[in-house]
């Protein structure tokens, strides 16, 4: 069972975040390239990583939903909302696949409402019905608003770890007979069950092998998720020739691994300075409409809040 500290973030969700944000931008950078002639990295992708993290990183988003909801209230989260939506108008002028604004206004209109109801297994039995929903309206987007209730049952619920284990033995199997079955029918309603089965077991997955070594290369990550999102699409729109330069698709690779290497170490480096990544600073003051103190007193500083929804 994940437990809280009034004082400390929950270090295992920073770094499934973190996770869910590499994926992304490897998938996002993938999504621009051409895919003609069709190619092993093609393929891989497609079968072992397209449409994975986003119900991932909306999982999450529903959780710190619940933790900041406990320290913050509905008023703070509408303003949260709110700006977070501006946040997505403005990454829409260079990137028209933002989702900020599905987040936000998802949030408003699903998590906020559903903040009212008795909490735990209601919460997560109508979070599975509007994931049913979502998958045979087509998935993408319309997956989130069940991924949110989900995460935010989850966080109500906070099954035991050992849950982890079976939890993964069970996702991956079903994963893989339903990518097998997808791929051979050409069935798109599979194939996104198929996705979702793949996100729990990678989600269980890592939290299994998560070790100190690979938290401090993905927590860091998690912690400017939304930092982190921004400026990797700016990098896709800015790289958008090179991505298709060269052949095999190894740009796509190229641009994503360089991106992230260069987010993990510069995240590294500034929140060893800072509490909050830059967006995530700007996104805090904007909430509560003040000032807030962003500078570390020193390298040793634990009073660093807890998560705030999905992305920071």
């Amino acid at each position: 069972m994940i437990r809280l500290g009034s004082l400390s973030r929950i270090r295992e969700l920073d770094a499934l975040r973190g996770f869910a944000v590499g994926g992304i931008m490897l998938v996002n950078t993938w999504q621009h390239a051409s895919h003609e002639p069709h190619t092993v990295i093609d393929a891989t992708i497609e079968a072992a990583f397209q449409s994975r993290f986003y119900p991932i990183f909306s999982l999450l988003f529903g959780i710190s939903f619940v933790l900041f909801l406990e320290r913050a209230g509905r008023w703070v989260l509408l303003s949260r909302l709110g700006w977070l939506f501006v946040f997505g108008l403005v990454q829409h002028t260079w990137y028209e696949g933002e989702v900020l604004t599905d987040y936000a206004f998802y949030g408003l209109a699903v998590l906020l409402p559903a903040s009212f109801l008795w909490p735990g297994l209601p919460v997560l039995l109508l979070g599975l019905g509007v994931t049913a929903w979502g998958v045979m309206a087509g998935g993408g987007v319309l997956l989130i608003p069940g991924m949110f209730l989900v995460g935010m049952a989850l966080m109500q619920l906070r099954p035991s770890r050992e849950l982890l284990l079976p939890g993964f033995g069970v996702s991956a199997l079903a994963c893989v007979l339903l990518m097998g079955a997808a791929v051979t029918s050409g069935d798109w309603t599979l194939y996104t069950v198929a996705a979702l089965a793949g996100a729990a077991a990678y989600s269980t997955g890592v939290l299994l092998v998560l070790r100190p070594w690979l938290s401090a290369v993905l927590e860091p990550l998690g912690r400017m998720a939304l930092t982190n999102y921004v400026t990797g699409t700016l990098v896709i729109f800015l790289t958008g020739g090179l991505i298709d330069a060269g052949p095999g698709r190894w740009p796509v690779l190229a641009v994503a691994g360089v991106t992230l290497v260069a987010q993990v170490l510069f995240s590294r480096w500034w929140l060893g300075r800072f509490r909050y990544g830059p967006l995530e600073w700007v996104w805090r003051m904007l909430t509560w409409f003040r000032y807030v103190p962003n500078r570390l007193e020193s390298g040793r500083d634990e009073n660093r809040p807890l998560p705030d929804p999905g992305v920071t």
